[in-house]
């Protein structure tokens, strides 16, 4: 009998055969459609990202193209701001150059003034008085050191606003040379492609660099400083016209008030031929309320005696009351009158001596005033000479230099002019 061999393996049924075959060729349909996905997935994206990467490209050139017109016209805005700040500091310089020669005028005046008060003080006695003429002096010097403090306020306020238009042209020339290295940049970023052969990947380009400011915060900047120079100019603007202002008012208030110190010296002169008369009769009434001041004065410490002994007695007979035995030491209305009494003596008492001490011293002053008044008379021709040598030296204000001649000698205090006649007899009297 004949023997077959049979291979030593798995067998498999049929059906797995034919199951085998048609997910075999289900799979392959079903790969084919998914790389046929895939491949069309692939074109739309090549399509998208090639689109994609071109209007990118060509919305950033335009953004850059905007960009470079916007940086170059806030360069245009600051080369005009720098223009216009360079003529408004050329301008101020020349003001404030003219306050200083205006501040250096004020000299003559305030060594005339000072001069003339220096010659008022040699006046003695009741003669050393604020007469008119010293309050016109004295306002004089206080108006030329007025102008003087004006001037060099307006002087050191235009020092201090050339400082600041000098800080703001310099912000502005900072901020200008940024805009021109910018453009600088952005164009040359404008002007590269893909075959531009200085490009290269970068690591980490998208990186926000530190101290990066926002379109906001830099339109901001240059806006700020744009505004504040334009504040500065129109602030060096005013005070252009506030220094010119000031040259004219100290000018005017100075002729004025050498015009009013002159007439008031020239009336106080005409007053002091009357005073001799007054003074006479001043020294009598004087004398007069002297002597009512001390008959007053002796009534009043006589008062004050007997308000004393008074004091006294309501004292004695508080303390010898304070003697009364046990329950007798009650608070009566005796007690309580006396009390009331030593209250009402002792704030007498006390308005009697502020009234005395008052009186005293007007008395004290009555004296005081009638030495001056007997001094006065001597000293009226010496004030009258000072009088005028102070007009003569005020000559200095309206003729030059050159041709001013003193009318009265210093030394010995007299005058090439004509002197009236009641002016020689007070001359022979000093």
């Amino acid at each position: 009998m004949t023997t077959v061999s049979v291979k030593p393996s798995q067998r498999f049924r049929l059906t797995d055969w034919h199951t085998n075959s048609y997910l075999l060729s289900t799979n392959a349909e079903r790969q084919r459609d998914a790389s046929h996905q895939i491949r069309q997935e692939a074109r739309i994206l090549r399509n998208e990202t090639n689109n994609q990467t071109i209007w990118d490209e060509y919305d950033n050139k335009t953004r850059l193209a905007e960009r470079i017109d916007t940086v170059n016209r806030w360069k245009e805005m600051l080369d005009k701001c720098l223009t216009d700040l360079d003529a408004e500091i050329d301008t101020l310089t020349q003001i404030k150059e003219s306050a200083e020669q205006n501040l250096q005028a004020k000299n003559l005046p305030l060594d005339v003034a000072i001069e003339c008060l220096t010659l008022r003080d040699s006046c003695r006695d009741i003669d050393v008085v604020d007469d008119d003429v010293e309050d016109e002096l004295h306002k004089e010097v206080e108006i030329i050191d007025g102008a003087r403090k004006a001037l060099q306020e307006k002087i050191h306020q235009a020092f201090e606003q050339l400082c600041f238009l000098q800080e703001v042209r310099q912000q502005l020339n900072s901020d200008q040379r940024s805009k021109m290295e910018t453009l600088e940049i952005d164009r040359g970023c404008l002007s590269l492609n893909i075959n531009s052969p200085n490009i290269s990947l970068k690591v980490n380009p998208t990186r926000i660099p530190d101290n990066s400011s926002t379109l906001q915060q830099w339109d901001e900047f240059s806006q700020c400083n744009k505004n504040r120079a334009e504040a500065e100019m129109k602030a060096a603007s005013d005070l252009r016209e506030t220094i010119a202002l000031t040259i004219a008012e100290t000018n005017n208030e100075l002729e004025a008030q050498r015009v009013a110190t002159e007439f008031a010296f020239r009336k106080r002169l005409r007053e002091k031929e009357k005073v001799y008369s007054e003074l006479k009769w001043q020294e009598k009434n004087t004398l007069e309320e002297i002597a009512a001041l001390q008959e007053d004065i002796r009534h009043l410490e006589e008062d004050l005696r007997r308000k004393f002994l008074n004091l006294k007695l309501a004292h004695t007979r508080l303390e010898s009351r304070t003697c009364r035995p046990n329950v007798e030491l009650c608070r009566d209305q005796a007690q309580y009158g006396l009390t009331d009494e030593v209250h009402q003596l002792e704030a007498a008492i006390t308005a009697l001596k502020q009234k005395l001490a008052q009186t005293q011293d007007a008395l004290d002053a009555l004296y005081k005033h009638l030495a001056w008044l007997q001094a006065d008379i001597a000293c009226k021709a010496n004030t009258m000479l000072l009088d005028t040598k102070c007009l003569d030296i005020r000559r200095k204000l309206t003729v030059p230099a050159e041709k001013f001649v003193p009318e009265v000698d210093t030394f010995t205090r007299t005058t090439n002019r004509t002197l009236s006649p009641l002016k020689s007899r007070q001359l022979e009297l000093a």
